[in-house]
């Protein structure tokens, strides 16, 4: 899909509550303040979205509905995207499609989960596929990436904890954060065992979230809100199915939908100042650094080690803790890091604020099916 065919999209709202776990709240009661939020940080008006798009993965039918309901926006057109953990990232899309193409201005964006409500365990999968059914959960396929990439280029379950050290320390300067508590690698791999090598502490948790965005078209956009953010590019992939051996290092589905997406915006990983990825657990985040092009495939730990990735390094990667510790409610993930990567542009993002953010970078895959590295991959950027 051509992005010159298309008017300018921006950012104008955003907004984002603390994630945890909320057994007491309904979905609509999760995703409300965050909705309230982003309308008024948009400076556009309740009556003038005309169009909402929810994205939730777990949450049963016409999520959409259910918030609208409560929040006052009933009767406008709801599209409900469900896509696994890319779902509110996929919504995001949708509506940038729809604005960008001039079928409507204004549009509203929501992410929300709540998994507290299936009683806590890894994700449940569909037991009909082949691969679920004789035992893979996530853990399981993560394990077996990390175990092959720690194999193959000769690093340590050191390096793998390091990662989520990272994490932590990004973490505890974010007060909407899951884990807000640093941590040493020494207890990183002194928690429990999940799936070798893969410890406790470097599995992102599970619970409840939401996260919302207003978005309208750049040549108006002043007059709403005095910094608003460009959507640059929009890119979503699906899986290519492959029988019998995959590469588990090289996350093809990342690869090949970022490389379509730098070569329609005529962008690159130079050029990207902060980004959020899929960092789920903590092999991933190594794996994708390697995927979006940051460095050479080995190179990943190298990023970790003399802090690039950090804080005050060259490109900062999840500076909100990521999914280890900002958390992972599935379906609202998605919005969640657009949230924080506008706001890094914006320069609202406090403590953990990275200087100078031109340029931002959000990642999401999402599925556990057989044949498939994933079942979806979308990646936005954003420029101001």
């Amino acid at each position: 899909m051509s992005h010159s065919s298309f008017r300018d999209v921006s950012v104008y709202g955003s907004s984002i509550i603390p994630f945890g776990k909320f057994p007491q709240l309904s979905l609509s009661s999760l995703a409300r303040p965050a909705v309230v939020e982003a309308l008024k940080d948009s400076g556009v008006e309740r009556q003038n979205i005309q169009a909402l798009y929810c994205g939730s993965a777990m949450s049963g039918m016409m999520s959409g509905q259910r918030i609208a309901r409560d929040c006052g926006l009933s009767g406008i057109p709801i599209v409900n995207a469900e896509n696994a953990c890319s779902s509110s990232a996929t919504a995001f899309r949708e509506a940038w499609i729809a604005v960008a193409s001039g079928m409507i201005d204004y549009a509203l964006v929501i992410g929300v989960e709540k998994l507290s409500s299936l009683g806590g365990g890894t994700i449940p999968l569909d037991k009909e596929d082949i691969e679920v059914s004789n035992g893979m959960i996530m853990p399981g396929l993560y394990a077996m990436r990390a175990q092959r990439y720690l194999h193959d280029y000769g690093h340590t379950v050191t390096d793998l904890a390091k990662v989520t050290v990272k994490s932590r320390n990004h973490g505890a300067l974010n007060p909407g954060a899951q884990f807000r508590t640093t941590t040493t690698v020494e207890e990183v791999l002194a928690s429990r065992k999940v799936a070798d090598p893969i410890t406790l502490l470097q599995c992102c948790p599970t619970g409840d979230g939401a996260a919302a965005v207003v978005i309208g078209p750049s040549d108006i956009a002043n007059r709403h809100v005095t910094k608003p953010v460009k959507v640059i590019g929009s890119h979503l992939a699906s899986g290519k199915y492959m029988s019998g051996f995959r590469e588990l290092k090289v996350p093809e589905i990342t690869v090949r939908c970022v490389t379509e997406l730098y070569e329609e915006i005529g962008l690159g990983p130079e050029d990207l100042d902060v980004l959020e990825c899929h960092d789920a657990f903590s092999i991933a985040e190594l794996l994708y650094y390697e995927a979006l092009g940051l460095c050479k495939p080995g190179d990943g730990v190298k990023l970790i080690n003399d802090g690039t990735t950090s804080l005050g390094g060259k490109i900062v990667v999840n500076p909100s803790g990521g999914m280890l510790s900002k958390g992972h409610p599935v379906g609202a993930s998605g919005v969640a890091q657009i949230v924080e990567i506008v706001r890094q542009l914006q320069g609202r993002s406090g403590k953990r604020q990275v200087e100078n953010a031109k340029i931002g970078l959000t990642h999401v895959t999402g599925g556990g099916t057989a044949g498939f590295d994933h079942g979806a991959c979308c990646i936005h950027v954003f420029g101001v």
